[in-house]
């Protein structure tokens, strides 16, 4: 039977870790559902969907630094390429980091009674904020994920907020189109950063954090912007970390430092690794073998050697035959508490272990249990299991 990269990784942290432990396997959303890694994070730090979710765009502004506002309507958004009115390039060539920040400007404008509000992150991507009165989000994307026609934005509803919004969302692509293409930085590009293509819009709403929820001061580590816009939206304090990019070349050592530290101050200190998942959507089985194996060597044994609590798990399954999400359980491990006999951190020895299979509801109530300690980390390896 073939392994699964966690199988076939060296980790003999996690190993000693589940050994000392105990362990079972997690269903973040429930047997069978194919999480997403907002909906899946929320669940697993006790915020549950029906109740809290806001939508993936108001996690993805926050965590990018946008102060959000009750009634706020954000995106997430691309740069892209279009030509002769039809998508060539979704990423717009993945333009740099740096370049993408120059265009920011002209992105920020106003429509009507509307401030439209925009922050670049990594490459293309970025998030953009609709403020003003009588929005809604019932309203489709202008992404279509895929290259082809442009996609006009048109209300899912027949109310006049739905109408107003597609309104603007629609006026802002016309205009944003002509501003971008006199910026000098899309001057000579084979594929110019022309176009901002939206999708997953959500509300913003203000929520109980989860100190005033669970008694729980916590910190959040972690590279990209969604996680800590997930950390920041249930009132968490996102830690800045150098080095700390989200990226493969992120700075394990520094984050376990970091984590340690706020260990001292804080109940829970969340930390996040993305690029376990990052080679499981390109399909890289040994590139994910050596991530964990890094994760592992880097980040796990720092934690292992300060002796504070743990639960690690990931948000999601991403096989790498697949190159996307599943609904296949993943592991968890919980240090701090009593043994069982598992002896090593994979799919399937931790099949054995006496916590069972659980769903991601179940873990704030874990985690809780491990505060009987002075302190808790809770690490989450990202589709990396």
């Amino acid at each position: 039977m073939p392994k699964t990269a966690l199988q076939a990784a060296r980790t003999p942290n996690l190993d000693a870790l589940a050994e000392e432990g105990i362990t079972g396997m997690l269903s973040p959303l429930g047997q069978g559902v194919i999480p997403t890694s907002d909906t899946s994070h929320l669940q697993l730090l006790g915020y549950g969907l029906r109740e809290f979710y806001p939508g993936r765009g108001p996690l993805e502004a926050l965590g990018m630094g946008i102060k959000m506002q009750k009634g706020d309507v954000a995106f997430r958004a691309n740069f892209a390429t279009v030509k002769n009115g039809r998508i060539v390039d979704r990423r717009a060539g993945r333009i740099g980091t740096e370049e993408a920040r120059k265009l920011e400007r002209d992105v920020n404008m106003k429509i009507e009674d509307v401030r439209i509000i925009f922050k670049s992150s990594v490459e293309h991507r970025g998030a953009l904020v609709l403020r003003g009165t009588g929005l809604s989000t019932r309203i489709s994307d202008t992404d279509t994920h895929h290259t082809g026609e442009m996609a006009t934005c048109k209300p899912l509803d027949a109310i006049p907020e739905a109408r107003k919004t597609a309104r603007i969302v629609d006026q802002f692509t016309k205009a944003v189109k002509e501003k971008l293409e006199r910026n000098p930085v899309n001057k000579g590009r084979k594929l110019p950063a022309n176009i901002v293509l939206l999708r997953s819009p959500g509300s913003y709403r203000k929520v109980p954090s989860m100190q005033e929820r669970f008694g729980i001061r916590g910190a959040c580590i972690a590279g990209g912007a969604l996680y800590k816009g997930v950390a920041r939206y249930i009132g968490m304090d996102v830690l800045k970390v150098k080095g700390a990019t989200g990226t493969t070349e992120t700075d394990l050592k520094a984050k376990a430092r970091a984590a340690v530290r706020a260990s001292r101050k804080y109940d829970l200190v969340f930390i996040h690794v993305k690029a376990a998942d990052s080679f499981g959507h390109d399909g890289d089985f040994k590139g994910k073998v050596k991530m964990l194996e890094r994760i592992d060597k880097e980040l796990v044994a720092a934690l292992r050697k300060s002796q504070v609590s743990l639960v690690v798990t990931g948000d999601h399954a991403t096989p790498c035959i697949q190159k996307a999400h599943s609904d296949d359980k993943v592991p968890i491990l919980v240090y701090g508490k009593k043994r069982d006999t598992v002896k090593k951190f994979d799919e399937i020895s931790a099949r054995e272990g006496k916590l069972g299979h659980i769903t991601g509801k179940e873990v704030i109530g874990l985690i809780r249990d491990l505060l009987r300690h002075p302190y808790g980390l809770a690490a989450d390896a990202a589709g990396g299991v």
